[in-house]
């Protein structure tokens, strides 16, 4: 796997809970894992919504989220870290919950991918304390969700004024 982080000690890459947590491997690239699982979600949420509409794509994030506090916490638990770097699904799902938001459009999706990425990376109070308080998977997901919602309402903000 050169170029690629190693799995920490007690990981295998063949895992399911490691598969599902580092977002089929992205979260095992070496420079800004959570950055390229955002982005990998753009398209994939442009994809769920055009099949299933919004009802679809807020299904997806439930599923995700639910799939995403097991893995995380095997994850955490079998690295003994409480929040593993390769875990990103925290970020696809967060990056969903942003795009939901809207219908699906280049300029919004594009302005939500940096919102989200905003949020994610500052932490705004309750995204900061969400992080602090809660341990395990939920831990891990949480403040993604939250810098999620924060984004998200900024979003639906900005494409009522600009597109409405």
């Amino acid at each position: 796997m050169n170029g690629w982080i190693k799995l920490p000690t007690g990981l295998k890459a063949t895992d399911p809970a490691v598969v599902l947590a580092t977002g089929f491997g992205l979260g095992l690239l070496p420079k800004a894992p959570g950055t390229w699982a955002s982005l990998a979600a753009l398209p994939l949420a442009w994809a769920i919504y055009e099949a299933f509409g919004r009802p679809g794509l807020a299904l997806a994030i439930g599923a995700v989220f639910a799939l995403g506090v097991w893995c995380a916490d095997m994850v955490a638990r079998r690295s003994a870290h409480p929040d593993p770097g390769i875990v990103v699904i925290d970020e696809i799902a967060g990056q969903w919950l942003t795009l939901l938001a809207v219908a699906p459009d280049v300029a919004l999706y594009a302005i939500g991918f940096v919102l989200f990425r905003l949020f994610d990376i500052l932490k705004p109070w309750p995204v900061s304390w969400a992080e602090r308080t809660f341990k395990g998977g939920l831990g891990v997901m949480i403040d993604d969700v939250l810098a999620g919602l924060y984004a998200g309402a900024l979003l639906f903000v900005i494409a009522l004024t600009w597109k409405g």
